[in-house]
């Protein structure tokens, strides 16, 4: 693709899309309609000749290409936004924890903007028990919990992850679709199950919410990270539960499939935690992270 002013404006656009999780959010951040967001990110996809987004009922999804081109040309872009835009600097460092997954996929892009301007991260990745523990034992300055904090603590609601149960094509076979429809937990409850942790906290939380009852399957792998239990689920090791911003990919991409419809997906808040007088630094990324829209979790 030849550089060009058209070309940086059609970039410029596509990161937006990309931090965002939206076609809306971009749209409101590049201050265009959202027609023209979506006809500068066609255009860009018809010149890469490549999809970069998937598009979902609440947002959009990036497909391996985006997550290549965002990593070339994000930083870029940011400094010629840092030399061109007034916008003040910050300093200091923000210790911030968080889940593997949900930092590694939305949270640190979401970031990439405020290290530009000047605020430097420490990351810690955990459970979210863990990681309230270290925010009040004075070690982190904000958490990214799944889990709602007790008393002590500032808790900000702030997305919600979308729940999917999901199996690869050979296993969702074997299904029988009426009992499914009559009884779904005795119609899935011959299917091995790749699971984050022996407790089954997502798992069960998806029994629960949607079948009323503990799950009554076998559980083949025990993995502690959300991005390998699809990797199993893909390699036909069983099924789980998974966020929807991790799963859409691989549906998108036929290599699993839906094994049950709820009416109401299930929904798990991610709070922004912090605990005390935040630095001026915490501060910033707070409200920065308030102000974002996650799109489709």
């Amino acid at each position: 693709m030849a550089a060009s002013l058209t070309d940086l404006d059609l970039l410029a656009t596509f990161v937006e899309i990309y931090r965002g999780g939206s076609l809306t959010a971009a749209a409101t951040r590049r201050g265009l309609t959202q027609p023209a967001v979506s006809g500068q990110l066609a255009k860009l996809e018809k010149e890469l000749g490549e999809q970069l987004f998937i598009r979902g009922s609440r947002g959009v999804t990036a497909t391996l290409r985006a997550d290549e081109l965002a990593r070339r040309v994000g930083p870029h872009l940011d400094h010629l936004r840092t030399a061109l835009d007034p916008a003040p600097a910050f300093e200091g460092t923000v210790r911030i924890g968080g889940a593997a997954e949900f930092l590694t996929v939305r949270g640190l892009p979401a970031l990439t903007p405020l290290v530009q301007r000047g605020i430097r991260f420490e990351v810690t990745l955990g459970l979210a028990n863990d990681l309230l523990n270290a925010l009040k034992a004075g070690q982190l300055d904000v958490v990214l919990s799944s889990v709602r904090p007790g008393s002590g603590h500032t808790a900000t609601p702030l997305t919600d992850e979308e729940f999917l149960l999901v199996g690869p094509p050979l296993l969702a076979s074997t299904v029988d679709r009426e009992l499914l429809a009559a009884d779904p937990a005795r119609a899935l409850e011959h299917l091995p199950l790749v699971a984050y942790s022996p407790e089954l906290p997502i798992i069960r939380r998806y029994w629960r919410s949607e079948f009323g009852k503990r799950p009554k399957n076998i559980t083949a792998v025990v993995v502690p990270d959300l991005r390998a239990v699809l990797a199993a689920v893909v390699a036909g090791a069983g099924v789980s539960a998974l966020p929807r911003y991790l799963a859409e990919p691989a549906l998108t991409a036929g290599s699993v499939e839906l094994l049950h419809q709820p009416e109401i997906p299930p929904l798990n808040t991610l709070y922004l935690v912090t605990r005390g007088t935040p630095t001026a630094a915490a501060q910033v990324v707070v409200e920065h992270l308030k102000e974002r829209d996650w799109g489709a979790l």
